[in-house]
């Protein structure tokens, strides 16, 4: 097979499944401001390794977390083992820098599998490829260490191939020591560290050595989808099996340079902070995520969203809501998401198509009075019915349809002048069956 069809082989799990929850967390849920907290207010390593010696979540309940992530629809799961700061949720090895070191006492990464897998969710890691806390990783003048300012650092040698050796065990540690793992999600490169600045080729042979099955990001090598050349629909070694834009989904989804679809997952926080910030109240509602879950499947592509534990080990509250109120459009609605991808149509004016096989799920999000126009589907509908209770749509051609050419329509009832939906939902999925 090519290294293309490869991959579509081993996301085919991933883009049936589509919808997964990211978990940032680590010591930076004790000051709560966020992931960056430490880069961003330039902290010294030892006034930072202090959280350590306090980190002890005591109310951390894995099960609970993975009974929310399966009551919200989620398939799937990321935890972060490892973030920017180099703290370890796991117990490796290589470092006494992890939470099995710290009043906590417990491999977090082996509780989050353990409970994941027992909910029958697919199991995920993050690893950062930064470190800011290992000695050998550049401090003075980088673009993002904590340190980058400091002038005692200044002129202080790194041996950098000694932080890869570092890199490369722990990223072994994760592979090994936790069984199957479905997906890697490795975090970041930037100037001066992309792909083979990371010994990328041989850590990603390893990987997959460990690992065959795995799904991995593409940001060994930037945020992109890279290519050989503009002809070719082969991915760069470094492009991974799926692309994951941040905070944005692609107007059209992606797709190579010869039109093929690229696996691809959105990934979003549900306020505006990957990390516990329990001051940023400006949250999504649970409206928006699902219309936002729903222009991705539109578009051949998954979302992740991320929750943030605080320092006890708890999702706050307000997240938990959130999630709760998808997983119940989700529990009515799943089957116009999992399993379905672009449907090949116009996108109507009240909201979105899916696709699956012969089924198009309409995704109405903006109420139509008298009938709901379905374009590019007249003479193809053999029924209609509301996938939330089973309820059937009536088929109908209004005495005007000779004008608009190429539609058809159906509606809630009749008189078809004053009938609509009153159903209280963001998004009312309406099941088309297409004749054979």
């Amino acid at each position: 097979m090519t290294g293309i069809e490869e991959r579509e082989a081993r996301t085919k799990w991933f883009l049936h499944d589509r919808f997964g929850m990211f978990i940032h967390w680590g010591l930076y849920s004790i000051p709560g401001r966020g992931e960056w907290v430490q880069s961003d207010e330039q902290i010294t390593q030892s006034e930072y390794e202090a959280y350590a010696r306090e980190f002890n979540p005591a109310r951390f309940d894995p099960e609970q977390w993975a009974l929310l992530a399966k009551r919200a629809g989620m398939k799937y799961a990321v935890l972060t083992t490892k973030h920017h700061e180099g703290f370890c949720l796991f117990d490796s090895a290589c470092t006494d820098y992890k939470s099995t070191n710290s009043p906590c006492k417990r491999d977090l990464v082996r509780e989050f599998t353990d409970a994941f897998r027992a909910q029958g969710l697919k199991v995920g890691f993050y690893y950062s490829l930064l470190d800011w806390h290992h000695p050998d990783y550049p401090a003075y003048g980088d673009m993002y260490h904590p340190d980058r300012n400091h002038e005692e650092y200044k002129g202080k040698s790194h041996q950098f191939s000694r932080y890869l050796e570092y890199l490369y065990r722990q990223v072994e540690e994760l592979m090994t020591n936790y069984g199957k793992i479905d997906l890697l999600w490795f975090d970041f490169s930037y100037e001066g560290h992309s792909g083979e600045d990371w010994n990328g080729e041989e850590l990603l042979r390893m990987v997959r050595g460990l690992q065959p099955d795995i799904i991995i990001n593409g940001r060994l090598e930037a945020n992109g989808e890279n290519y050989g050349s503009v002809m070719t629909d082969e991915p760069t070694v470094f492009s991974g099996d799926f692309a994951c834009p941040e905070m944005i989904i692609p107007p059209e989804g992606l797709k190579t340079p010869l039109g093929r679809p690229i696996p691809w997952e959105a990934c979003f926080t549900l306020n505006n902070n990957w990390g516990y910030a329990p001051n940023d109240l400006h949250y999504k509602s649970a409206g928006q995520i699902i219309r936002k879950l729903v222009e991705c499947t539109s578009k051949n592509g998954n979302m992740i969203v991320n929750v943030s534990p605080d320092a006890m080990g708890e999702i706050p509250a307000r997240q938990q809501e959130i999630l709760e109120e998808v997983g119940r459009w989700m529990r009515k609605n799943e089957k116009s998401i999992c399993g379905c991808g672009m449907s090949g149509l116009e996108k109507p004016e009240w909201g979105r198509y899916t696709r699956n096989g012969n089924k198009i799920y309409a995704h109405i999000m903006e109420e139509s009075i008298g009938p709901i126009a379905l374009p590019g589907l007249e003479g193809r509908i053999k029924k209609a019915r509301r996938l939330s209770d089973g309820f059937e749509m009536q088929l109908m051609t209004p005495w005007v349809a000779k004008e608009f050419p190429g539609y058809a329509f159906m509606n809630y009832g009749t008189p078809e002048c004053f009938s609509f939906s009153v159903e209280e939902s963001p998004d009312t999925v309406i099941e088309l069956e297409l004749c054979e």
